[in-house]
């Protein structure tokens, strides 16, 4: 049944606020937790309950659970993230630090704060990952090792968390139209400007064909964040849920492959693809 308070982060535009209006159709009390209170401001404007909350920021962290109150939490959905992307041969390690600390630490630091609440509540904490937390592909690996820590995190909090009344859940959602992939793009070349000529010579034909791929997936080829949202409705509702749910035919696609095939014959068929 949905019902009760769930704290969805990440929740000023694409994934997380189709997300929070979604849990609101529901029934349960969507709480949009956001950075910019323009972003507030539009949620407020649909009815939607929001908290200012950075999570690369302890105290934002700790001023959001304070002004939730101690009460119990129905669920928790982890989903704010950016995409650091570039060659990892050139990658400044500051990019790398900020990858790691939004979609890891932060990730790690929103559920401590909240963990006593779902207990409280019996809720569950939904992680965002990626099917890149599964499959790697070339010039993302900042975003893809975030995904495959986040992977590593949920199995190991839902074993530490067994009999406790906490389940933790994945979604690993393949392309999805969200701003992250132009976001993702301009900082990409922001640093393409910084790197060596070398780099140019080296990565330059990759790094359009992902740029193109990027594109295609936030114009035409991903899939809504509706989409997602549903599947993240169904993770909180389900009387079983799963541990994984993969979402869209690419993820789905990905996910069977990576199973089945060695990494050497995925490697030339990546090659292939990108050339």
């Amino acid at each position: 049944m949905a019902t009760g308070t769930v704290l969805v982060t990440g929740a000023s535009t694409g994934i997380g606020e189709a997300t929070v209006l979604h849990l609101k159709e529901l029934g349960f009390e969507a709480v949009g937790a956001v950075r910019k209170e323009e972003d507030a401001e539009r949620l407020r404007s649909r009815g939607v309950r929001t908290v200012k909350l950075d999570v690369a920021d302890a105290a934002s962290i700790a001023a959001a659970r304070r002004e939730l109150g101690d009460g119990p939490l129905a669920g928790l959905v982890n989903n704010a993230g950016i995409a650091v992307a570039g060659p990892l041969e050139f990658m400044p390690l500051d990019q790398l630090r900020l990858q790691l600390e939004v979609n890891v630490v932060g990730q790690v630091a929103v559920i401590q704060q909240f963990l006593p609440a779902l207990r409280a509540g019996g809720g569950r904490i939904v992680n965002v990952s990626s099917i890149g937390g599964r499959f790697a592909l070339p010039l993302v690996s900042p975003y893809n090792a975030s995904k495959f820590a986040l992977e590593g995190i949920s199995d190991s909090l839902r074993r530490e968390l067994h009999g406790q009344g906490v389940d933790v859940i994945v979604i690993e959602p393949g392309g999805v139209k969200t701003p992250i992939w132009s976001k993702s793009n301009d900082a990409a070349d922001e640093l393409q400007q910084q790197m060596p000529p070398e780099a140019e010579r080296l990565y330059g034909k990759m790094i359009e064909a992902v740029r193109r791929a990027t594109i295609e997936i936030a114009q035409e080829k991903g899939i809504e964040p509706r989409e997602v949202a549903e599947v993240i409705g169904r993770a909180l509702t389900a009387k079983r849920p799963r541990t994984r749910y993969l979402v869209g035919s690419d993820a789905k696609i990905r996910g069977s492959l990576s199973r089945v095939l060695p990494d050497r014959l995925m490697d030339r068929a990546v090659a292939r693809q990108l050339s």
